[in-house]
């Protein structure tokens, strides 16, 4: 097989485990990546802080939750770009998050915002402009109905070891058209 196809190959154990989800097989799924793997989470923004992981132990974790709570993941791998030049290969596809969320997520901000009041450091301002910019959109995406589907990108670089292609390196993103959900200030 020629490394374009085991990279594929590859590609397709990783989609087949998030399409799977099953936690008993989470330890050897995590066998597809390097030891010292780098996983950056939609929500990464520095490394080693929230979904920025910098091993395959602290990546686990994210792959955990992934199968836990977030939608279900699907790679475009017909229309993949895979790349290779010796044992180093860069992979970048189109991707989307489908989930369901109901109503029932109306209550699960008000428990949000509760917590929020309770435990946030913010002023008062800050702490009421954060939560009527998290309840106007949640209003705002539920009346578009209740099944999701985000838009995402999907890149990796793969090192090529005596076991096969692993994945060294991962980001997930979302695209955006309006300003980030994060915004770094003085």
């Amino acid at each position: 097989m020629n490394p374009r196809d085991e990279i594929r190959t590859l590609l397709q154990a990783f989609q087949g485990g998030y399409i799977q989800r099953d936690l008993t097989q989470l330890d050897p799924f995590m066998e597809l990546f390097t030891p010292d793997a780098e996983v950056i989470g939609t929500n990464g923004v520095k490394p080693g802080i929230d979904e920025w992981f910098i091993d395959r132990g602290s990546a686990r974790e994210l792959v955990k939750g992934d199968w836990l709570d977030w939608g279900d993941l699907r790679l475009d791998l017909e229309s993949m770009s895979i790349h290779y030049q010796g044992n180093v290969g860069w992979v970048a596809a189109a991707a989307t998050v489908t989930k369901i969320i109901g109503t029932e997520n109306y209550d699960s901000y008000l428990e949000f915002v509760r917590k929020f009041l309770d435990n946030s450091k913010l002023p008062a301002e800050q702490k009421l402009h954060y939560i009527l910019r998290g309840g106007m959109n949640t209003i705002y995406e539920l009346q578009r109905g209740e099944k999701f589907v985000w838009a995402l990108r999907f890149t990796a670089v793969v090192i090529h070891e005596t076991e096969g292609w692993k994945f060294a390196q991962m980001n997930f993103s979302f695209p955006t058209i309006y300003f980030p959900d994060v915004r770094q200030v003085e």
